[in-house]
């Protein structure tokens, strides 16, 4: 049976006590571009279609069980042995499977589905090999684990803390990652020692027990270390942010996108951008956000979980937030924030106004200062605004309400009641007149304080 006619399961260790984060958040659960690293993870794994994931957790369970919710099964490491007796740990919940495992690491976030589809191929080369073992090259070996490999094939693997200075000089590193048949995984696993340095089951230990054994084991060397980095603290987590960001930056601008200064730039995973895209400087993208061609966003806005149509406009300083949808043509300007409304074709927002739970009609134009008063501290309600009507600056609309086609609503009012189609709606109190006022008030307050000087 060839490798693509076998299931696949995944095995995803993450039962480490992630220490060097001092997070109370489990490890795998930190974010890199709005996305957890295990999600990264569990999405590269999609494109296999594994029959069936397995995550070992040990500390924090309860975070990722809520976190997964049902899409993965768990397994738990109490106490944690090492990564060999992690691995164990999902046997049961394999039992019965007839198929290849991948083991990854839910720290270890980036690993690209080629190269896990790679491992699975060479599991069934033609030397058919027991393990496939994922290598890399890194520019400074540090204390990784050593593959002792020769064209290919494994002589040895070993831990950094138990290898002697020649082997210490091998450059070849061990990922962690491996590929086997379910049956010679857990066969092996149960052989698998803790005579070593820190008295744990190491999971490399399979390969070096089926050489011993006289069976075949194989390496493949990833060209890109980056996807094998593991993720151990808020530093690391820093970089692999930096990293991730420069990628989908060069991304965006091979795609046809025009970034100003493309490291004040940051995406989030799932960041859509259509063609002759300007993104002006300091501009910050949430999850969620679709962008269409020829829009322009200017310098220091933030945008989640919005939708932008052609030829529209945001900023300077525009905050869109969850269910913010720009139909073709339309505009929000400088300290204009909108949360769950839609600004229709040609709409206009251009300056100092807030749209949260409204519908915006086409051709409307919302004067600076106007607000959607939706929240009455209890419950939200909508703002309807009929297509080009007219909302004079500093109005308050006071939601539930609906502005009318054409309607006027003149600046300063607080409109609190439906406005008909092409009515003129003025909320305001009379205006007071008191002619020489001022220039008596002036005279006696210039008495007094002259009085208070002699």
């Amino acid at each position: 049976m060839g490798a693509s006619e076998r299931p696949i399961a995944a095995i995803v260790l993450a039962a480490g006590k992630g220490t060097r984060m001092k997070s109370t958040r489990h490890k795998v659960l930190h974010e890199i571009a709005g996305r957890s690293m295990i999600d990264h993870l569990l999405a590269s794994l999609e494109a296999l279609a594994p029959t069936k994931t397995v995550v070992v957790v040990g500390e924090g369970r309860e975070q990722l069980e809520a976190h997964l919710g049902g899409r993965a099964d768990i397994a738990v490491q109490q106490p944690q042995l090492g990564t060999g007796h992690a691995v164990q740990q999902a046997e049961s919940a394999l039992a019965g499977f007839e198929g290849d495992v991948l083991v990854m690491y839910g720290d270890v976030p980036f690993i690209r589905a080629e190269t896990m589809k790679a491992m699975i191929e060479r599991l069934h080369a033609a030397d058919a090999p027991e393990a496939v073992v994922l290598g890399f090259l890194p520019e400074d070996a540090l204390q990784y684990g050593r593959v002792i490999a020769e064209d290919g094939q494994i002589a040895r693997m070993v831990e950094f803390k138990d290898a002697d200075e020649r082997e210490r000089t091998c450059m070849l590193c061990n990922s962690g990652l491996l590929a086997a048949k379910a049956e010679v995984l857990f066969e092996l696993l149960g052989k698998v020692g803790n005579d070593n340095a820190q008295g744990e089951y190491y999971l490399p230990d399979v390969v070096n027990i089926a050489i011993a054994e006289g069976r075949n084991c194989a390496v493949i060397t990833t060209d890109e270390p980056d996807e094998v980095a593991g993720i151990n603290s808020r530093s690391e987590l820093a970089e692999a942010e930096a990293r991730w960001q420069r990628s989908r930056r060069a991304q965006a601008m091979a795609e046809g996108a025009t970034l100003v200064a493309p490291e004040t730039v940051f995406f989030s995973w799932d960041t859509r951008l259509g063609r002759d895209v300007m993104v002006e400087p300091n501009v910050v993208f949430g999850p969620g956000v679709e962008v269409a061609d020829e829009v322009t966003i200017h310098a220091f806005c933030h945008l989640e979980g919005t939708r932008l149509a052609s030829r529209t406009s945001v900023g300077p300083f525009a905050r869109l937030r969850p269910g913010a949808v720009l139909e073709e043509g339309s505009k929000v300007g400088n300290f204009v924030e909108v949360k769950n409304a839609v600004l229709g074709q040609g709409a206009k927002a251009n300056h100092l106004t807030y749209l949260g739970d409204a519908t915006v009609g086409a051709g409307a134009n919302i004067g600076a200062g106007t607000i959607t008063c939706n929240y009455d501290g209890y419950f939200k309600h909508r703002t309807e605004i009929g297509p080009r009507a007219f909302i004079g600056s500093n109005s308050a609309l006071i939601a539930p309400v609906k502005i009318g086609a054409d309607a006027i609503v003149a600046a300063g009012s607080a409109v609190s009641r439906d406005v008909a189609d092409g009515e003129l709606r003025m909320v305001r109190a009379d205006q007071l007149v008191k002619p020489g006022w001022a220039d008596r008030f002036h005279d006696a307050m210039k008495r007094k304080k002259a009085e208070k000087k002699g």
